[in-house]
C-alpha cells in the first residue's frame, strides 16, 4: 500500500506542476498577443482623406448654380449655418 500511495502522490505533484506551467504559458502568450495587437493598432496608417471630386465639365455658370443649389439645400437642412453658407457662396462665386 505505501508504494501505491507514493505513486498517487507523485502523480498529483506532476499533474499540479503541469497545470501551473500550462497556465503560466497561457498567460504569457495572451500578454504577447495583446501587445502585438496594440502595436499593430498604433502602427496602422491613418485612414485616407476623402478626395473632393472635380466639378463636372460643362458650362461653368450651370455648375456654379448647381453647387449654389446644393449649398442652399444643406443650409435648409440645418447642416450649414448662415455664416458658413455665406462663406461658401462667396468662395464659389469668386472662383
Amino acid at each position: 500500500m505505501p508504494g501505491l500511495l507514493r505513486g498517487v502522490a507523485r502523480t498529483a505533484v506532476v499533474a499540479g506542476t503541469a497545470t501551473a506551467v500550462s497556465n503560466r504559458v497561457s498567460r504569457r502568450q495572451a500578454g504577447r498577443w495583446s501587445q502585438q495587437e496594440y502595436e499593430q493598432q498604433q502602427a496602422a496608417p491613418p485612414p485616407p482623406q476623402p478626395v473632393q471630386a472635380a466639378p463636372p465639365p460643362g458650362d461653368d455658370m450651370s455648375s456654379k448654380l448647381d453647387q449654389l443649389q446644393k449649398l442652399g439645400e444643406l443650409k435648409a437642412q440645418g447642416l450649414l449655418t448662415e455664416e458658413e453658407f455665406a462663406q461658401q457662396k462667396a468662395r464659389l462665386l469668386a472662383g
